[in-house]
């Protein structure tokens, strides 16, 4: 197997390294984390270069690039910070649902504001009831005439209260028949009446952002329903491996800069008269965080791989998504370790790294969703 990337997926990740270098400086990013603001600028920049583009097919207006173009983007971003990394790829996994779900006009609609920066999208599934348990969904979606009227509310919402940003929500719309059958797909403005956003103070992952939605007789145009009502557990299901093998992209990512900034500060920092990175228990630390890393590296670009060709490769991907999360808060553990005391001061960036390593291995299925998962695969399917 080539593990080289293309001379076009070079160019591509040499793109995205001077573009968060230009507009995500560390001071600023300090400075959004510590204000739990976002910047607007930076997806901005992102619109501009055309990342937002990349993954989605030329007659819509996109660059035609795969999951492993997508997964160099994420990478590189997530390297500067996981936590901006879920806006992108939040707006990218529900756009693409709407390019595999959506009809003609909806694409028409939808997409091409995406595509440009103007709309941002949110994932909108969890509830106070139901995480894990998707089939536990209480929020309701009533037709009335050309409009549904929406009841509920959603819980972890990243992204919500962005500016300009769209809810992908899914709603019971038959309540009496089976969730495979009963769930649909909306989407839902933040700003639309009835829709009431409350930011959650979160231990991560602070500038994006983590809402609770409340959605109170919230009146949707039905032509917002994607596809087809009935049709959200297919929405749901279509994109699941795709997400999986992007979201370990930024693990990995994430991991490589823990340690990049692990290996720096044992170098530099001297006790007993040398760099702490010589005593044997950092040096050992360094080595084991080392090992993570690279084969956090071997899961993902496998799963990425197996996805660009279209294969069903859901083993693949489930293992990919629980090592790399896994593996992500081992290493950032480690980090804040190996610093000691800087690596929880808030002037320097390892306690940002271990903050937000914390969600990985809840966002985006649970570790024990993902063991539930492979053990099934295996043959071991619980009654």
């Amino acid at each position: 197997m080539d593990f080289d990337l293309t001379e076009e997926q070079e160019m591509l990740r040499n793109t995205v390294v001077k573009l968060m270098q230009r507009h995500a400086p560390p001071e600023a990013l300090r400075r959004w984390d510590r204000e739990r603001t976002f910047p607007e600028e930076l997806y901005a920049a992102w619109a501009e270069a055309g990342l937002l583009r990349l993954p989605f097919p030329q007659e819509v207006g996109g660059l035609g690039g795969d999951a492993v173009d997508l997964a160099v983007v994420v990478y590189e971003i997530s390297r500067v910070s996981t936590d901006l990394a879920m806006a992108f790829s939040g707006s990218i996994f529900c756009g693409l649902n709407v390019l595999r779900k959506g009809s003609e006009e909806q694409k028409q609609a939808w997409l091409p504001r995406l595509l440009n920066g103007d709309i941002k999208f949110a994932i909108g599934i969890s509830e106070p009831d139901a995480g894990s348990d998707v089939g536990a969904l209480r929020t309701t979606a009533v037709r009335d005439g050309d409009h549904y009227i929406v009841n509920g509310q959603k819980l972890w919402t990243t992204g919500a209260g962005l500016k300009n940003s769209v809810i992908s929500a899914y709603v019971k719309t038959d309540r009496a028949a089976h969730y495979r059958k009963g769930m649909s797909l909306l989407l839902i403005d933040n700003n639309m009446p009835g829709v009431e956003l409350r930011k959650l103070g979160m231990l991560g992952r602070r500038s994006v952002g983590t809402y609770e939605v409340f959605l109170k007789d919230v009146r949707v145009p039905a032509d917002r329903l994607i596809g087809g009502e009935g049709g959200g557990w297919d929405c749901l299901m279509s994109g699941l491996q795709y997400e999986r093998a992007v979201s370990a992209a930024g693990n990995s990512g994430g991991s490589q800069a823990v340690l990049d900034l692990a290996i720096s500060y044992a170098r530099e920092r001297v006790q007993f008269g040398q760099p702490i990175g010589s005593f044997q228990s950092i040096g050992h630390m360094l080595a084991d965080m080392q090992c993570d890393v690279e084969a956090s590296k071997l899961f993902m670009w496998r799963a990425a791989w197996l996805v660009a060709k279209d294969r069903d490769a859901l083993k693949e991907i489930t293992q990919a998504k629980l090592f790399t999360s896994e593996a992500y808060a081992k290493i950032a553990n480690m980090g804040v370790q190996i610093m000691g005391g800087y690596g929880l001061n808030e002037e320097f960036d390892m306690q940002r790294y271990f903050r937000d390593s914390r969600s990985a291995t809840i966002a985006a299925g649970t570790s024990q969703t993902q063991r539930n998962l492979l053990a099934n695969l295996m043959g071991m399917k619980s009654r």
